[in-house]
């Protein structure tokens, strides 16, 4: 059986992928939002940002296989098919979903079983992060807040993240939506919430404190009264593929660490 030898990767985490399985010489073309390996930013040329890409460039690298990510790149993808190439779109939206994303990038490229120790990998440190969180003294309410204008939260990988590390997060019903005007919300539910813990990515921009602080009666917020405020990059938490849990679940757990030390060593679990 002969697999793709040229891959066009649409966003970042199939070129992770492709990378962490040792089969990155297949791949002839990226996203510019492509962060993750730092390497394949200098190796592989950009044809695609997220919602717009250059067909041209794409259908110039002669590819036999373009992978992308989100019903967002379903125009890209359209196009595509119109000129003939092969195209697999994935639309991860939990960890679940992502492992399987692994496994059949994996299946695609004839390496199923690098693609399933990769996961096993994956799947330990998601049960080491279970165990360390069961030893914590309570589960802090976690607010992770994704775009400020309007204010975006509770993206279900990020959620699922959260109870990982041993918190609870602050909007659970609002994870089962995969559109994010789905999970827009007023700053006022936020401080009707009273979450422990505050952590801020937003998409494509740094995070910026001082202007959680500053809005309307947030100062009554416990993440705010006590400093438990925090940024994770976007390329770390906003990108699902394996930095979800190599880097996004670390730096989440540290974060929830960081609170439960800090807790009276009378409180008790909840």
């Amino acid at each position: 059986m002969r697999y793709p030898q040229r891959i066009v990767c649409l966003t970042t985490e199939p070129t992770e992928v492709l990378y962490l399985l040792g089969e990155q010489a297949r791949i002839v073309g990226i996203s510019g939002f492509t962060t993750r390996p730092a390497i394949a930013r200098k190796e592989k040329p950009k044809v695609a940002a997220f919602t717009s890409a250059k067909i041209d460039k794409i259908l110039a690298l002669n590819p036999d296989l373009v992978i992308g990510f989100s019903n967002l790149q379903a125009d890209i993808a359209a196009s595509l098919i119109r000129a003939g190439v092969e195209v697999h779109i994935f639309n991860q939206r939990s960890i679940a979903q992502m492992l399987s994303m692994v496994a059949s990038v994996g299946s695609l490229v004839g390496a199923s079983d690098k693609a399933a120790k990769l996961i096993e990998s994956l799947e330990f440190t998601i049960q080491q992060a279970r165990d360390t969180a069961s030893q914590l003294p309570a589960k802090p309410i976690v607010y992770f807040e994704e775009w400020n204008d309007p204010i975006i939260c509770s993206i279900k990988w990020a959620s699922e993240l959260i109870e990982m590390a041993g918190g609870k997060d602050c909007f659970p019903e609002l994870s089962q939506f995969h559109s994010a005007k789905d999970r827009t919300i007023q700053a006022s539910q936020v401080i009707e919430r009273q979450p422990d813990i505050i952590i801020g990515s937003w998409c494509g921009k740094k995070f910026q404190p001082e202007q959680v602080i500053n809005r309307d009666g947030w100062n009554t917020i416990p993440a705010v009264k006590n400093g438990f405020i925090f940024e994770i990059k976007s390329a770390d938490i906003l990108q699902p593929g394996p930095s979800l849990i190599t880097h996004g679940l670390k730096q989440v757990q540290s974060i929830i660490q960081q609170w439960a030390s800090a807790q009276p060593h009378h409180k008790q679990g909840n």
